[in-house]
């Protein structure tokens, strides 16, 4: 009996050590273990911080800007004649002096950017919404749904492939000509830009989530497919799409910009846009380069934080991609 309990109290003991993991070692979930890396990735701080910036400067700035962005200071006090080439440039009062109208510079800078912000960010939700529809429509299909779904699926990508065929910007031009200048049409048209490439990653992604055992198990079990679909195989295929979209935000920035730039934009009188300015200070450059420096930096430093962000997320997420 004390020989047996001996061995006994022994086998409890390896049980005992096998059980206890350190805390470092222990298993975490996907998104913890991506936030852990990209506390880590020092681009990722970086974009962070870009886009906190961006973010905060356009829900704050247009409050506590000194001038009215609309109001052609200048030209009241007679510093302004941009047909005799006079525009005076940055000041103690005005930071970035005036545009060609007798405008501050900087407050129109800082206003800009909340327009910026609406437009990149609906025209993104727009397409992932559609996207996400689509691509997982057509996964579940062509993954779960049997012959129908395999019919429903060539369906679903024909049309995704026929806007893919067609380039982006030119796709997001044809819109906006099409409904007219105004920024709900920037929005939908760069939206529409983004909805094949969110529907094929989102499809892709499904069919390989199909493959898996659990999806195996659970319809041994005798689930069925849809309910495995929506409860189990889209939630964990959203992570790539999630990162597409954190990159998609830094391009539909750029082809707002294009589209403002291309006069499909705002129609609004004064209204302050990054691309609109950039648009307006091209006969000027002769005379102050920098009206049109000051929005394209604006555009070019917000697009790389998303960037930035975008990249690290997607190396935090991938595993063949994990240092």
């Amino acid at each position: 009996m004390t020989l047996a309990s001996g061995q006994k109290k022994e086998k409890l003991d390896r049980l005992g050590e096998l059980a206890a993991v350190r805390d470092d070692e222990q298993g975490v979930s996907l998104w913890r273990d991506a936030f852990r890396r990209l506390r880590r990735n020092p681009a990722a701080i970086v974009g962070a911080i870009i886009l906190a910036l961006f973010v905060l400067v356009a829900i704050v700035g247009p409050f506590l800007v000194p001038y009215d962005p609309a109001a052609p200071i200048g030209v009241q006090d007679g510093v302004v004649r941009s047909g005799q080439g006079i525009i005076p440039g940055p000041s103690s009062d005005h930071w970035l002096g005036y545009d060609h109208q007798g405008r501050d510079e900087f407050s129109r800078l800082i206003a800009g950017s909340r327009q910026t912000l609406i437009v990149g960010v609906v025209s993104t939700l727009i397409g992932l919404t559609v996207g996400v529809l689509l691509g997982g429509l057509s996964g579940a299909a062509a993954g779960l749904g049997g012959r129908w779904g395999r019919w429903v699926d060539n369906i679903l990508m024909r049309i995704v492939d026929m806007l893919l065929s067609v380039p982006g910007l030119l796709l997001a031009v044809s819109f906006a000509a099409i409904l007219g200048p105004s920024p709900i049409t920037v929005m939908i048209a760069v939206g529409a830009v983004s909805v094949p490439i969110f529907a094929r990653l989102l499809r892709g992604s499904m069919i390989a989530q199909s493959n898996r055992d659990y999806v195996l198990a659970a319809t041994s079990l005798g689930v069925r497919r849809w309910k495995i679909a929506i409860s189990h195989v889209i939630p964990n295929s959203l992570a790539p799409v999630i990162v597409q979209a954190t990159l998609t935000l830094a391009t539909a920035i750029i082809e707002v910009a294009a589209l403002s730039f291309l006069g499909l934009g705002t129609q609004v009188l004064g209204q302050p846009e990054w691309g609109l300015m950039l648009a307006e200070a091209q006969q000027y450059l002769g005379i102050r380069p920098a009206l049109a420096i000051y929005p394209a930096v604006a555009i070019i430093i917000t697009a790389f934080g998303f960037t930035l962000l975008g990249e690290a997320m997607r190396e935090a997420l991938d595993p063949k991609l994990r240092k």
